[in-house]
């Protein structure tokens, strides 16, 4: 969910049960105010929730009104977190290690390294 730095009606839900889904987490939140999203992201690979969710509302009031009624209330027998959700960190560089050359390196320029043993590029 990308979150607007001065948005203050998305909101970040910790402590999830696994067993909540967004139906659940709609159901949940949705007396506070009409709601525009919500989101619960999965682990890649086990596919199984994280433990926390992201609902988004259509007005700032709503989701000021959730933040305290729900902030410290518990639901499936766990206490949930509820707080504006900080806005998404910008993604520097890649996941790949700086060491691992690619032919996209070689084509930008870059001479090849030479191999230290045979003295050949």
């Amino acid at each position: 969910m990308a979150v607007n730095k001065a948005d203050k009606r998305a909101l970040y839900v910790g402590g999830l049960d696994n067993q909540v889904t967004e139906q659940g987490l709609y159901t949940a939140f949705v007396p506070f105010g009409p709601i525009k999203s919500v989101q619960i992201p999965l682990d890649y690979k086990s596919q199984r929730a994280k433990g926390f969710g992201f609902v988004e509302f259509d007005d700032e009031a709503d989701a000021r009104a959730a933040i305290d009624n729900m902030d410290d209330s518990e639901l499936f027998g766990r206490t949930l977190r509820v707080a504006i959700a900080k806005p998404d960190r910008p993604k520097l560089g890649s996941n790949k290690p700086v060491w691992a050359e690619t032919d996209e390196t070689m084509d930008a320029g870059q001479e090849p390294t030479q191999d230290m043993d045979s003295g050949k590029p």
